[in-house]
């Protein structure tokens, strides 16, 4: 009877490992030199910079070979370049409300490797002042053979703040906010370039 249960149990863990789907591997991660900025225009024609100083994000290879990228900014330390009174408002209720909504996250859709090359559009999903909308940023064809390693992957795009109801400065600012991203990546356990 022993036997027969044990034929059983091992049977059953052979189809869940034969049926198991493939995870998606780590395979690098943003390098503490990449650099997330934005930029804002008054309705006066006065242009603010901003940055996100603690980027954090990785990339993940997916079973067919594609890759992803996941990343993630800190709100409470969102600076308003040479502005410290505009900074506090931005970390503030009225904008990013940091305090209630500490992150911004962004999940692309999967990519081939050849986007980081020859450039193209990079849709994926933005989170941000807890709302979720598909965007789509652009990568400029890369400088170098390894993009992200050699030379930075640049990436740029446009949101509007009202789709994610950061009202603040309606009256002062324009709705749009141009992102500029300068990655560099280093390599996880597997040793794999992105």
């Amino acid at each position: 009877m022993r036997a027969w249960i044990a034929t059983l149990l091992l049977a059953g863990v052979a189809v869940g490992v034969a049926t198991a789907r493939p995870v998606a591997q780590r395979v690098s991660e943003l390098e503490s030199t990449s650099r997330v900025e934005f930029s804002m225009r008054t309705r006066w024609g006065q242009i603010l910079f901003g940055r996100f100083p603690d980027a954090t994000g990785d990339v993940v290879q997916l079973p067919d070979g594609r890759r992803q990228v996941r990343i993630t900014l800190k709100t409470a330390t969102v600076d308003i370049v040479d502005h410290p009174r505009y900074t506090r408002y931005a970390r503030g209720p009225n904008f990013f409300d940091a305090s209630n909504y500490p992150e911004v996250q962004f999940h692309s859709d999967p990519y081939t490797t050849d986007l980081l090359k020859q450039g193209g559009d990079l849709h994926g999903r933005l989170r941000m002042h807890g709302i979720e909308r598909r965007e789509k940023f652009v990568l400029t064809p890369a400088q170098c053979a390894r993009p992200g390693r050699d030379c930075p992957i640049v990436v740029e795009g446009t949101v509007l703040r009202g789709d994610y109801d950061l009202d603040g400065w309606r009256m002062a600012m324009r709705d749009e906010v141009r992102f500029a991203l300068k990655v560099r990546l280093r390599d996880v356990e597997s040793g794999q370039t992105p």
